[in-house]
């Protein structure tokens, strides 16, 4: 293929072709459709190159049985997803999500407790390690996440990978915005309570709570919360006080 033709995205080219990008990521994953790659994670298209691919019977999406066509999508998809400025994307239970980047307050706040909880656990256990988005973070291969700020002891430093945390942090924290409080309340409780995460804390900068989930008998409970100028003590963090109103 030469590099002078028009290369289009593959968003454009799901448009085009009247195709869910998924199914283009799919045909670029098996080689089905030409495709090149420019710079990292960065797929282009030419449309009539991959019209006359699809002329073959063989990678007609028609042929394909619905359960394929509707299949979960593996982390070998989300490693397809060509980047996107200004967006950044997960992908929970085999379901692609895609976000817009996080407000300043979002980012703010984030930068404030991950201050906090470096001082903290920097003492307590000088083996552990605080991430930050963006990192993937990965569970059963069908649920791939970039938690705002999460939290890696030294006894687990086997899933910190080169290019990703493959396994349950032991406390995970997410800073809710408008557009992914229910997400965060709702789906990813759910995955992060079956893999097993020990700890989920939900901070909300608009309404400015912090809530402290904790895993009892394999389900959440809520053991801390806090509002507005208060100070939370976690009953399982010796001598960690969050001042709230550091974070706001």
């Amino acid at each position: 293929m030469s590099y002078k033709k028009e290369l289009i995205t593959a968003q454009v080219l799901a448009e085009a072709l009247d195709l869910s990008v998924e199914t283009v990521w799919r045909y670029t994953r098996e080689n089905k459709i030409p495709y090149i790659v420019i710079g990292s994670k960065n797929y282009r298209y030419d449309l009539d190159d991959v019209m006359r691919s699809l002329t073959e019977p063989r990678v007609q999406e028609k042929e394909y049985k619905e359960e394929e066509i509707n299949q979960k999508l593996t982390y070998q998809d989300y490693l397809l997803l060509p980047e996107e400025p200004g967006y950044r994307f997960e992908i929970l239970d085999g379901v692609l999500i895609k976000e817009p980047s996080p407000s300043v307050i979002h980012q703010r706040v984030s930068r404030r407790l991950q201050r906090m909880l470096e001082d903290y656990f920097w003492k307590l256990d000088p083996e552990g390690e605080i991430f930050n988005a963006p990192l993937d973070v990965t569970f059963h291969d069908t649920s791939i996440v970039q938690p705002d700020l999460f939290y890696v002891s030294g006894e687990q430093k086997f899933i910190v990978k080169d290019n990703r945390i493959d396994g349950p942090p032991t406390l995970i924290v997410e800073v809710l915005s408008p557009s992914s409080s229910r997400k965060d309340r709702v789906q990813k409780l759910k995955i992060y309570q079956e893999a097993q995460v020990q700890h989920y804390w939900l901070v909300n900068p608009q309404e400015k709570t912090l809530e402290c989930f904790s895993l009892q008998n394999g389900i959440y409970a809520l053991v801390a919360a806090g509002l507005d100028e208060e100070v939370v003590q976690h009953p399982d963090f010796t001598g960690l006080s969050i001042a709230l109103g550091h974070l706001w």
